[in-house]
């Protein structure tokens, strides 16, 4: 796991008494802290733990001459914090495995100053000892501050102190659960679209995965959860697609999921799009779903609208009839978002499985406001979920999931797939970056156009910074049509493993916010544009 290592430096503090300074230089020699990990995760309001570092005192017990004096009190400095107030407690945990999950409470402290003393008595133990800060927020902090901590000193009983003096540390950003595994009786929380209304509304829309993690076929509907104020608070959820007990089936065999949400950004109208599956019990949708336009066919690919800002919605309506073609086997969106033209054209991205089985990516548009949809060919086999954005010259880049990065496959290069369309996919042309400028470990992502002050339109993307695993969700930074995505203008949000779908969204003139999965949860951050472009 990679971590921001700030090197411990051990310093003796003599004391005048003999046999304590005797007790210390036998500490000093015996006792050795390791480099503090800082955590690249966000301090999530809605959680109860949130780790902030880490680090571990090896204990030598062929050193030690006398017992070991015990650890008495873990000093900490929060100066650099944006607001301590934030804070609601912080606490110290300690294990003697490098497991947080294993780890007890040490000591704990609600009222949080710049200087704070975790106090209490343990018993160092020979080998590794392992201690973590974490913190638990107060209320509805203000999700652009942040949090700052160092590890200053460890005191022994009567013995002495270890001074842990290490370089500046970065501060951790505040950040959102909006959805945590378990809550509402559900399991999991999964596949994350988002966008931000005419009236500035945020609608994040997902599955709701009552009764396990799998993909359909299962007991699944779409959720959304809606803010008024760019993030800071969320509404309850509201299930907005959910096809019931549909000919008789029971709701395990009448999923509907994987969402992707769209503005009309002329009438305001909020567009989702999911793929429901009747029937085929204890089936993947991939596999089960086969040629055919009926519901005991094939998926079917399945909208909703809101006209009321996110307030309530439409019952579902089924377009699998207008767009897909009979000899497919499966046809459903792209999760996560959808666009709106330049010119109002409605936008979805898309994916299908030909006869012969081979996914394409490809994307749904309307010309009509969403009375009427058409879909384009194939951008390129073996493609899957895609995201879409304009780009200044008013073409398409579809940005592609592609299987050739599945592990194991000869041809992996385990870089996104990149598409351009001039006519609104009827005929794709390769981008010169494709496979090549972003990689990814074979997963969903997202991208997003915005027009910035001084800097014209700016592309960003976010998706798990890897090759190989669906780890350390990362936001980039594209100035000119994402020929390019330098390193300088890239943040990592969230370094440990995780399901790793993510979506994207402007919340102002200001701010990005993007939702992203953990492990059964929805993580929500807003993000200063100002950070991205420097």
């Amino acid at each position: 796991m990679k971590f921001i290592s700030i090197l411990l430096t051990v310093v003796f503090v003599a004391f005048t008494s003999c046999n304590s300074n005797r007790i210390s230089n036998e500490i000093a020699e015996a006792v050795k802290p390791s480099e503090v990990n800082q955590f690249i995760l966000p301090v999530l309001v809605n959680k109860e733990k949130n780790k902030i570092l880490k680090f571990s005192l090896t204990v030598d017990e062929q050193k030690i001459a006398d017992k070991l004096p015990p650890v008495k009190s873990i000093r900490v400095n929060f100066n650099g914090t944006t607001d301590l107030e934030d804070i609601g407690e912080a606490a110290v945990y300690y294990a003697t495995t490098d497991n947080f999950k294993e780890a007890a409470l040490l000591s704990s402290v609600s009222d949080v100053s710049e200087e704070v003393s975790f106090d209490g008595n343990l018993d160092l133990e020979p080998g590794d000892n392992f201690f973590w800060l974490s913190v638990k927020l107060n209320g509805s902090p203000e999700l652009s501050n942040k949090i700052k901590a160092v590890p200053e000193s460890i005191e022994f009983n009567n013995a002495g102190v270890l001074n842990l003096l290490n370089e500046s540390a970065p501060a951790q950003r505040l950040g959102m659960a909006i959805r945590n595994k378990f809550d509402d009786d559900v399991d999991t929380f999964r596949i994350p679209g988002l966008t931000t209304t005419k009236d500035g509304t945020l609608i994040a829309v997902y599955d709701i995965r009552y009764n396990s993690a799998v993909d359909l076929q299962e007991d699944v509907d779409v959720g959304m959860s809606r803010s008024t104020d760019g993030g800071q608070t969320w509404e309850p959820m509201k299930v907005i697609m959910d096809m019931g007990e549909y000919g008789g089936l029971p709701q395990d065999e009448n999923g509907i999921g994987d969402p992707a949400v769209l503005v009309d950004k002329n009438t305001g109208t909020i567009w989702v799009a999911a793929l429901w599956l009747h029937g085929h019990k204890d089936k993947r949708a991939w596999w089960a779903s086969d040629r055919g336009l009926t519901p005991e066919e094939t998926g079917q690919f399945m909208l909703v609208k809101s006209e009321d800002d996110g307030l309530t919605w439409s019952e579902p309506i089924n377009i699998t009839r207008q767009i897909k073609n009979p000899d497919w086997k499966l046809f459903f969106n792209g999760p996560g978002m959808g666009i709106t033209m330049k010119d109002g054209t409605l936008v979805f991205p898309a994916q299908f499985k030909d006869k012969e089985s081979i996914p394409h990516s490809t994307i749904i548009y309307s010309k009509d406001g969403g009375e009427t949809w058409k879909v384009g060919t194939g951008a390129k086999s073996e493609t899957t979920e895609a995201q879409v954005v304009q780009l200044t010259d008013g073409s398409l880049m579809l940005n592609m999931r592609d299987d050739r990065n599945r592990a194991g496959r000869k041809d992996a290069q385990n870089g996104r797939s990149i598409a351009v369309t001039t006519d609104l996919g009827a005929t794709w042309t390769e981008h010169s970056t494709s496979r090549k400028a972003l990689k990814e470990p074979n997963c969903m992502a997202s991208i997003i156009g915005a027009e910035v002050k001084d800097k014209g339109q700016v592309l960003f993307f976010s998706n798990p910074n890897s090759k190989t695993n669906r780890d350390h969700i990362t936001i980039k930074t594209s100035f000119d049509d994402g020929q390019t995505w330098p390193e300088e203008h890239q943040i990592e949000l969230y370094e440990e493993s995780n399901y790793g779908y993510s979506c994207l969204t402007r919340i102002d003139e200001d701010y990005l916010g993007i939702l992203y999965e953990g492990n059964g949860d929805l993580y929500f951050q807003k993000i200063a544009i100002e950070e991205l472009i420097k």
